[in-house]
């Protein structure tokens, strides 16, 4: 066991006496990884904490290398870390895969379906839609993964994603919903306090609500007529989910989805005649899939009650 070998800079494992069936030391080394101490990764594996560095010590021997040293804040990842991490990930990823394949017969209306989808939608959008599917399919398991980046469904990181960006892969299934119109709102207490804008030049004497460091969102918002720049806004942040909490706690003005809009009676329109914009979504799969009754009914369901949020706008 030679442990590691730096070739101009890079790090490489070698002649390593791993065990490649010890997945729960392999587990238990992703979880210090995502969690960063030694008790995050107990609570999150639900075993104690002796076991988790039991285990983590048994894969630094088979690997022949330090993986995490001590610091004021946690446990952090060493260059040999780093590197597997990536494999471990990809294992997490098919052994989840595996579970919810394992779940329930193929040809069954039950079982595990994963489904990935923005923070707004994700939180705001689906859960009434998933709670109709689940009254017709009582034994469906939903996991509901909400996050802004495209999980790949050729890696199975999920069985079905809402997009707001069409699908590229051959071997995608996707289903193209519509446009989810966008505008700008702000809580009425916030108009009354402040007044409301006449026109777009008048903005920046308001307190704006926007991106942090997500440059597309910027980008989206300029193409779209609003010459507006990060410093200009009050409240920054990348969650869209955020953005939308703090339209309707009166921070100021924002960008939201029409529908959502429309629900809380506090959220008046702002220079709709002057701004508007849209999110062309779409509900995808990987094609394979489409073989499996829990992910096929799934997918059906949003599509349909997708299409009627749309249609509603």
């Amino acid at each position: 066991m030679d442990g590691i070998v730096e070739n101009g800079g890079s790090v490489s494992l070698k002649h390593m006496n791993l065990d490649p069936t010890d997945w729960e030391s392999q587990r238990a080394f992703l979880a210090v990884l995502r969690e960063g101490s030694l008790s995050g990764a107990a609570r999150v594996l639900n075993v104690a904490q002796p076991t988790v560095r039991r285990r983590l010590e048994s894969l630094e021997r088979s690997v022949g290398a330090a993986l995490f040293t001590r610091s004021p804040t946690g446990l952090l990842p060493t260059d040999a870390a780093r590197m597997l991490g990536q494999y471990a990930e990809a294992m997490a990823t098919a052994a989840d895969a595996f579970t919810r394949a394992a779940s329930a017969d193929a040809g069954a209306a039950s079982g595990t379906v994963r489904i990935t989808a923005s923070d707004v939608i994700g939180a705001e959008v689906l859960p009434a839609m998933l709670a109709g599917l689940r009254r017709t399919h009582p034994g469906l398991m939903l996991e509901l993964h909400l996050s802004n980046r495209a999980e790949n469904l050729l890696s199975q990181e999920a069985d079905i994603a809402v997009r707001m960006i069409r699908p590229q892969q051959a071997t995608v299934v996707a289903k193209r919903i519509g446009i989810v119109k966008l505008g700008m709102f702000a809580d009425r207490t916030y108009l009354d306090e402040h007044g409301t804008p006449q026109a777009i030049e008048d903005l920046p004497h308001f307190a704006l609500i926007g991106p942090d460091r997500e440059m597309r969102d910027l980008h989206a918002m300029q193409e779209a007529g609003l010459g507006l720049r990060r410093e200009m806004f009050a409240v920054r942040t990348d969650s869209h989910l955020a953005q939308l909490g703090a339209i309707q706690a009166g921070l100021g003005i924002g960008v939201c989805q029409t529908a959502l809009a429309r629900r809380g009676a506090g959220l008046v329109p702002v220079l709709p005649d002057l701004f508007a914009s849209g999110l062309e979504t779409w509900v995808a799969m990987h094609e394979d899939l489409r073989r499996v009754e829990r992910v096929r009914v799934t997918f059906d369901h949003l599509v349909r009650a997708l299409s009627g949020y749309v249609a509603d706008q």
